[in-house]
């Protein structure tokens, strides 16, 4: 039986996920966690961040991420597993992080030594001790600035798959630059939360791969390589601070002597890392065309699957090359759970009364509309918080529960029309997806079959199905996404909610007015 394992650097913890492949038999084998507050509380991080006197500032210590993968690496040598048996490692970063080293990293990954522990051996590496993760939102003049210098906001969005934002690399590329040209000059190697930590289990400086490189506003998304236009916006003499861009499924190496010497693993491949967007793209099992995964958590989350590079006319959404070589949308709305709690608490409901207000109310809800903008919106861009209604009457609670409901159903469909891909199946993951009332209003929104997926850790999932695909395809015998994926990231059949053809037809109608309201609130008329 063959083992692959799957890391996963999120902004609070590292997670580890090892699966099992034989033949049809597929299984996790394994799975282990650390906090980064809670198990390497010396960092002095809250829930992985850097605590800050300016709340735009959001950073972290790279060297927690090191001591991270050397514990968790500990973890899996130490389950009982076979480890013989491990044929390939992969990870998921989280996407737009980034770490600054100096001429002495490479010299460093070289000279590991199984005899002492990695962050030990890691002194004097960075040129930058806090890296910005995705979090962080001040570099509002650096985008401005980089979208001027390649002449426009569209024109950097067809370019790079979206328009310059606060927390994609190439912004805070730029901001390191202005802020402390010393320290800038002084950087040797510009890597992503992902090739770092694949530079160090491979023990060499590892690539980017495209879905993840796609992600910091400096990529060709059509051609997958670093863009010179891109490039000059940001800062000098950048290109050759840049490790390569290569597909998803490319293989870094083997794991470094390290690994091998203090834990006893195998000389497995190390296939390069990629984002925790891409990664989820896997894990959640969105790899043909016709599928799309919504993810109903704190914030709402479309992932999307694209045949081609399209661009968000709105530049509210992104567009990242996928791990199978095709492209993915993301589109994210911010008011998720927390408007529908709202709206919950606001009537003195539990979720089994919202439930049942839900499905109490009609569907269009004659008429009624919420733009549910409780907290500021990032789809489409409101700064200025507060739902907005039409219609409502103000004590009619299953009015209010079917408002927030489809309000948010029908702004995921108004704001994911530009991919172009007919929606025929959707796997629906998150704390919401366990409520069938909000599925139906779902499917019945997008005219597409909507079935639940307990997807779990999706992108540290996705990892490991990326180090199974990558390490067939490099021993010669290639093997199919919708294989990949089997067994792993399937929906059961028996979760399927359908759409209902006559509430479909009142969501086709509904969809324009929505789209109508919206646009009249924002200023777009």
């Amino acid at each position: 039986m063959a083992l692959y394992l799957g890391l996963d650097a999120s902004t609070q913890s590292l997670t580890a996920l090892v699966i099992a492949v034989e033949g049809s038999t597929r299984r996790i084998a394994f799975e282990t966690s650390l906090g980064f507050e809670r198990d390497l509380p010396a960092y002095g991080t809250r829930g992985g961040v850097l605590p800050s006197a300016d709340s735009l500032v959001a950073e972290a210590p790279p060297l927690m991420w090191a001591e991270a993968l050397d514990r968790v690496m500990a973890a899996v040598a130490a389950s009982g597993l076979d480890l013989s048996a491990l044929r390939a490692v992969s990870g998921s970063g989280q996407q737009h992080g980034s770490v600054y080293l100096n001429t002495s990293w490479a010299p460093a990954l070289r000279r590991l030594n199984g005899r002492r522990p990695l962050v030990d051996q890691l002194d004097g590496v960075f040129s930058r001790a806090r890296s910005p993760i995705w979090m962080d939102s001040s570099t509002s003049v650096q985008c401005a600035a980089i979208e001027r210098a390649v002449g426009g906001t569209a024109v950097l969005a067809r370019l790079t798959g979206s328009r310059a934002f606060e927390r994609f690399t190439g912004p805070q590329i730029r901001r390191f630059f202005e802020r402390d040209p010393d320290g800038y000059g002084a950087t040797d190697r510009i890597h992503l939360v992902s090739s770092y930590l694949a530079s160090l289990l491979a023990g060499a400086d590892a690539p980017v791969d495209r879905g993840d490189g796609s992600g910091m506003n400096l990529m060709d998304l059509a051609r997958g390589a670093w863009a010179p236009a891109a490039l000059a916006a940001t800062a000098p003499d950048l290109a050759r601070r840049l490790p390569p861009v290569v597909p998803s499924s490319a293989v870094a190496g083997t794991l470094a002597p390290y690994w091998v010497e203090r834990y006893g693993f195998p000389r497995a491949r190390v296939v390069v890392w990629s984002g925790d967007n891409p990664c989820s793209l896997v894990g959640t099992g969105i790899v043909v065309p016709g599928a799309l995964a919504v993810s109903l958590g704190t914030s709402d989350t479309i992932f999307g699957y694209l045949r081609e590079p399209r661009v968000d006319p709105s530049g509210t959404a992104h567009v990242f090359g996928a791990p199978t070589g095709d492209w993915m949308s993301l589109i994210c709305f911010k008011n998720g759970a927390r408007a529908r709690e709202r709206v919950r608490d606001a009537h003195g409901l539990d979720w089994d009364g919202f439930a049942r207000a839900l499905e109490s109310a009609p569907p269009g809800n004659d008429g009624a509309i919420m733009l549910p903008w409780f907290e500021p919106e990032i789809t489409p861009a409101v700064l200025e918080p507060g739902a907005r209604t039409f219609g409502l009457d103000p004590s009619n609670a299953a009015a209010h529960v079917r408002a927030v409901v489809e309000g948010q159903m029908l702004a995921m469909a108004t704001h994911s029309g530009w991919m172009g891909e007919r929606i025929e199946r959707i796997h629906a993951t998150g704390g919401a997806s366990g409520n069938r009332a909000i599925l139906q209003v779902l499917a019945d929104v997008f005219g597409a079959d909507v079935f639940q997926l307990d997807a779990g850790n999706s992108a540290c999932l996705g990892a490991a199905l990326r180090a199974y695909h990558a390490d067939r395809t490099a021993a010669g015998e290639p093997i199919g996404w919708d294989e990949v994926v089997a067994g792993f990231a399937e929906p059961a059949r028996a979760s399927r909610v359908a759409p209902i053809p006559a509430n479909v037809r009142i969501y086709a109608q509904k969809k324009q007015i929505y789209a109508r309201r919206e646009a009249e609130v924002i200023g777009c008329t």
